[in-house]
């Protein structure tokens, strides 16, 4: 499996060289080459499939000749070792379910990409000097990547996140490893917005300087190895929609629009790397008809879909202080897997864009139907 860059002026590379990298050379991202389509056999027996055997055989492909079967069995056992539920929303409607990712250690999706990720590059690091995870977070990012992260031998963690826009139960999380004198992992509050911390670490990962003095590498969706984990929600969700009866269309490889499937997966949005994770799962032939990107206010990609136009614009804090992104990064691996075209974008993605208001109500009308 090789790597290649969203912007092409860089030369394929492996899997442990774009997991290292983060950021391309080029200050593109990098995206599988190919992606290997699951056969219709295979699709159709996913329900008899565990988490983690799902997660094995979605990530395998990326992996294969890099990491021993045996230590990358490991990798993905200690990893996903929280249960991931989908619940079944009958107060509101019997054909809606809730994947619910907040079992891990830190109750945040991430804990998913982020400890998938750590776990590889320890497998596979063999530097001298410790490795520097630089990461960037509007709120659950940065807990996730360092709780991950923490102890792990030969890595150390620098988070910046934006001063007095995280909530107090995710500073905590972020800063509780800061008093370990001689611990890994430390945060630093930045005066600023989600996109001043992404500004300065892409300014990191651009400075060769810098890099020539220390191995540095991200923890963002930037970095594939935390991007490619996400691919596991898909598959294990319709794994448990199948076990609960559902009548899934199961057809292999992305040419299936003469006969649409009833899976839509409604995924919140902030940087885009849960939602582009999707389409790569439906590049290897997941079943899926339709996504929804919800955003809040910043709605930089619902725009784009209404006006075919990706306009990047400062950021506005909300109560979904996690999904506060106005230059989303992930937009550009979205637009690589379109080759730019955004009417091809529209007929498998809708934007919509939520306010606190409708939020909070929505909150509390899930809550009383559904507890």
């Amino acid at each position: 499996m090789r790597f290649v860059t969203t912007r092409g002026q860089t030369p394929p590379v492996s899997f442990k060289t774009a997991l290292f990298e983060g950021l391309a050379p080029d200050g593109g991202l990098y995206v599988p080459e190919t992606i290997e389509a699951w056969s219709a056999s295979e699709l159709s027996r996913l329900k008899n499939r565990t988490l983690t055997e799902a997660a094995m055989r979605a990530l395998r492909p990326f992996t294969r000749g890099e990491l021993d079967a045996t230590v990358f069995e490991a990798v993905i056992a200690a990893a996903l070792d929280f249960p991931i539920p989908l619940v079944r929303l009958d107060g509101l409607d019997p054909n809606i379910y809730a994947l619910e990712l907040f079992h891990g250690p830190t109750l945040a999706f991430k804990d998913v990409g982020a400890r998938v990720m750590a776990r590889l590059m320890a497998s596979l690091y063999m530097g001298d000097d410790p490795l520097t995870v630089l990461v960037a977070t509007s709120g659950d990012t940065g807990s996730a990547v360092a709780h991950a992260f923490h102890a792990v031998p030969y890595t150390r963690v620098v988070v910046l996140y934006p001063n007095g826009r995280i909530s107090p139960t995710q500073e905590a999380q972020l800063t509780m490893f800061n008093d370990e004198a001689d611990g890994n992992v430390r945060a630093y509050a930045v005066a600023g917005s989600f996109d001043d911390c992404h500004r300065l670490t892409r300014q990191a990962f651009g400075d060769a300087d810098l890099r020539a003095r220390m191995t540095l590498t991200s923890a963002n969706s930037l970095n594939v190895g935390r991007l490619l984990p996400q691919m596991v929600y898909y598959f294990h969700a319709a794994a448990e929609v199948q076990r609960v009866g559902a009548d899934l269309s199961v057809r292999p490889g992305p040419t299936r629009r003469s006969a649409p499937t009833n899976l839509t997966f409604s995924t919140p949005s902030g940087n885009f790397g849960n939602l582009t994770a999707g389409l790569m799962a439906k590049r290897a032939g997941l079943p899926v008809d339709h996504f929804i990107a919800a955003t809040n206010v910043n709605d930089v990609v619902p725009a784009y879909l209404a006006t075919g136009r990706f306009e990047p614009r400062p950021s506005v804090p909300t109560l979904a202080n996690a999904m506060d992104v106005g230059s989303p990064s992930n937009f550009e691996r979205m637009s690589w897997l379109y080759d730019g075209d955004v009417d091809a974008m529209r007929r498998d993605i809708t934007g919509c864009r939520y306010t606190d208001t409708e939020v909070r109500e929505t909150f509390l009308r899930v809550y009383e139907a559904c507890g």
